[in-house]
């Protein structure tokens, strides 16, 4: 109902005004006109209620409309919030990504050092765990023909060669070393410690100690020489495919009327080393060129000379390292320079010290350096 608008005329609203008799009015149109104006009443009360309550929810509305205007002010401004802080969280965290990526390639270049490092530790331990002996040339001991037990023998040869160090001494100057034929003879002058030697009516106080050898090795080469395979070396450089050279080896060995040879079941040739390893089919074949250093080859209508060896596969076994002590053998220490020759004073101290009343005996060798130095060997006993 719109109270804005300007008032309905009462005939408008059903009412009719009825102008009242100036001679009297009845009392039946008075109790009509009584009854529509309490109707109006009524319903002027009723629009003024619902005016109100109109009002009243207007206001509800507004303060709702307030509260969810601010809520949504609050939302708005959490999320803008929210934005920011997982625009800073982005940033901060693209930042520390950034950080981690430097710190994780420096602790891989560290890595790589650290590796590197630890590779030549490594080769370094490991050559520093590695025996390190020169072992001169030397004639090694052949020991036995090993058994082998199998059904379908490769006719190899197996030999067992053994092999043990001499161990070396540094025989300084004015010192001397008395090896006896007695043990008890060299320990009893080490307890003594001191001794006075005559030497050309001059006397010169030594002194007797023990000494320490290096450390020794001693190991067994297993040997075998193969019953099939041959090596072949000094293969003549021919401008020919290596396949070639290849069957040319392999018909030339088969071939083969010079001790040995037959059915050839691999030619392994290297062109660059100029060599080749010839395996044939047959077991024992190639035992014929065990004696053979140079063998024919023919090719190109020309005749060339190559180098023949027995295909062996070597072992060490048994490798066992040993301290060398002689018990029998005496170091002197302090000998005074004489004008002497190095061999009569070689003499005279080997006299002092065979005579028993010197706490002597008999000396199987004795070695003196006046000047320099000289190394000496011991070997184990057999």
């Amino acid at each position: 109902m719109d109270f804005t608008s300007p008032p309905l005329s009462l005939k408008d609203n059903g009412f009719s005004m009825i102008n009242p008799d100036p001679f009297g009015t009845s009392e039946d149109k008075m109790e009509r006109l009584k009854e529509e104006l309490k109707e109006w009443k009524e319903r002027v009360e009723k629009a003024e209620k619902l005016r109100d309550d109109l009002l009243l929810c207007k206001l509800c509305a507004d303060e709702e409309y307030v509260k969810v205007e601010q809520e949504l002010i609050k939302l708005k401004d959490f999320e803008e919030k929210q934005r920011k802080d997982i625009i800073m969280s982005r940033d901060t965290h693209e930042r520390e990504l950034y950080i981690l990526n430097q710190e994780n390639d420096e602790l891989k270049r560290e890595i790589e050092k650290i590796k590197e490092e630890l590779a030549e530790c490594s080769s370094v331990l490991s050559q520093e765990r590695q025996i390190k002996k020169k072992v001169a040339e030397m004639k090694m001991k052949f020991s036995h023909m090993e058994n082998v037990t199998d059904d379908s023998p490769d006719m190899n040869i197996h030999c067992v060669f053994g092999v043990t160090t001499k161990i070396p001494f540094r025989l300084n100057q004015n010192q001397a070393l008395l090896t006896f034929e007695d043990e008890e003879v060299a320990q009893r002058l080490i307890k003594m410690g001191k001794h006075t030697v005559n030497l050309d009516n001059k006397t010169a106080d030594v002194r007797v100690k023990p000494f320490t050898l290096e450390m020794g090795i001693k190991f067994e080469l297993h040997v075998t020489i193969s019953g099939k395979k041959i090596n072949v070396s000094e293969v003549p450089e021919l401008s020919i495919p290596e396949d070639w050279m290849r069957d040319k080896l392999e018909l030339n060995f088969y071939k083969s009327e010079q001790g040995g040879g037959g059915e050839v079941e691999n030619v392994n040739y290297n062109k660059h080393s100029r060599t080749a390893v010839i395996t044939f089919l047959k077991p024992g074949a190639a035992n014929g060129f065990v004696r053979c250093t140079k063998y024919p080859f023919f090719v190109n209508g020309r005749c060339y000379r190559l180098s023949v060896s027995p295909n062996t596969d070597v072992h060490l076994k048994k490798f066992q390292l040993y301290c060398g002590i002689s018990k029998k053998t005496i170091l002197l220490k302090g000998i005074q320079e004489m004008e002497d020759d190095e061999e009569s004073v070689q003499d005279m101290i080997e006299i002092h010290f065979q005579k028993p009343s010197n706490s002597g005996g008999e000396i199987e060798k004795i070695k003196y350096v006046s000047k320099g130095g000289t190394w000496v060997c011991f070997e184990e006993d057999t």
